[in-house]
């Protein structure tokens, strides 16, 4: 295959960490990420490829057009896959405006420096040219007890979070549409796995489990994720970018449904083989539940038929072994979550609004 040149946003996050390490190790492209390295962005997450003959990174906030268009103009890319976004919806009921910069302004750079690049290259390059916007099923809003999400399903975001997603996905349809830029979306399920920063459920309850803390379930813990191993995740999104249709928009998701409240006791009994607690007590006894996210989405679910159908995409891990396995990785670089959870109070509650 002929080598790429692919500019990831918020390459030093979780998802886009994962993609430039499976990129450096499973291909012979090169890889330059842009990251502003706000909270959730470490650059520990790129260590294992950051001496790479193939890889850049650079310090970039998207939202910085001028800083934006010379990643453009320096590191020429035939591929952009945009991840760069503000992702915690209690952080985003605390304070929207962050996650209106970034998700919509920055998204709106990047569109506007793709299209200036994309505009001046050569017929073959401008031919190969893809710009990839990856977002969330939160789009969608909630389903009921039956039905799955697909790419004909209508949005209905429920959060500033959700909401400035969907935002960032109709600009970059509109992009597409307007002005001929070969774009394409994606909207993956929850995703788990290695490098997560520990505010999102998985490393939350793993952290605080390790440390003996209660575990705090949202309501009776009965709302429904549609969890995806990164790793899962991440080979869908290169499959998209060699093979995908420009114009067109993917579900990406791993087919394993799970009430959070299942997801955590399943945690906690991993976690009862593999680290128990010194006093001899079940991790679960830790369980209680707190006062629930307002507005909180009942259900999620993806139907991946579309990429399975055209792109041959399938998830190669089980629920079960990727939790197991992630579980174990928490174990094993506790250093890097306690740092971060000492920084920025990773485990703090947010999304209470005023009164409740």
């Amino acid at each position: 295959m002929t080598v790429l040149r692919i500019l990831i946003t918020g390459g030093a996050g979780f998802i886009g960490s994962a993609l430039a390490r499976h990129l450096i190790n499973h291909s012979e492209h090169q890889v330059m990420v842009l990251d502003a390295l706000t909270y959730a962005g470490s650059i520990t997450t790129l260590a294992e490829v950051k001496d790479h003959p193939r890889f850049a990174f650079r310090h970039v906030d998207i939202c910085d057009g001028h800083a934006v268009e010379q990643a453009f103009a320096d590191f020429r890319p035939s591929w952009v896959s945009h991840l760069a976004a503000e992702s915690h919806v209690d952080r985003s009921l605390d304070a929207p405006d962050a996650f209106i910069q970034t998700n919509l302004i920055g998204t709106y750079e990047m569109l506007k420096a793709a299209r200036s690049y994309w505009s001046r290259l050569p017929a073959d390059a401008r031919t190969t040219f893809r710009f990839h916007h990856i977002s969330t099923d939160e789009v969608f809003g909630s389903l009921g007890d039956t039905g799955r999400f697909d790419e004909h399903t209508a949005y209905d975001p429920r959060s500033p979070y959700s909401a400035s997603k969907a935002g960032s996905d109709h600009l970059v349809s509109a992009w597409g549409h307007s002005y001929g830029l070969p774009t394409l979306i994606t909207n993956c399920s929850n995703n788990y796995g290695p490098w997560q920063f520990p505010e999102k459920l998985i490393p939350l309850m793993i952290g605080k489990a390790l440390s003996n803390q209660s575990l705090p379930v949202y309501g009776e813990g009965l709302q429904v994720r549609d969890w995806l191993h990164v790793e899962d995740h991440v080979r869908a999104l290169v499959q998209v970018l060699e093979r995908g249709q420009p114009g067109r928009r993917y579900a990406i998701g791993g087919e394993a449904e799970r009430r959070n409240i299942d997801v955590v006791h399943a945690l906690c009994g991993i976690l009862d083989r593999l680290a128990p607690r010194s006093d001899g007590r079940p991790h679960d006894s830790g369980i209680v539940n707190v006062a629930d996210r307002p507005g909180h989405d009942q259900r999620y679910a993806i139907d991946p038929a579309r990429i399975r159908r055209e792109l041959g995409w399938s998830p190669q891990h089980s629920f079960e072994t990727g939790l197991e396995a992630t579980v174990q990785w928490y174990l094993d670089h506790r250093d890097w979550w306690h740092a971060l959870n000492a920084a920025y109070q990773a485990g703090t509650r947010r999304g209470l609004l005023s009164g409740s």
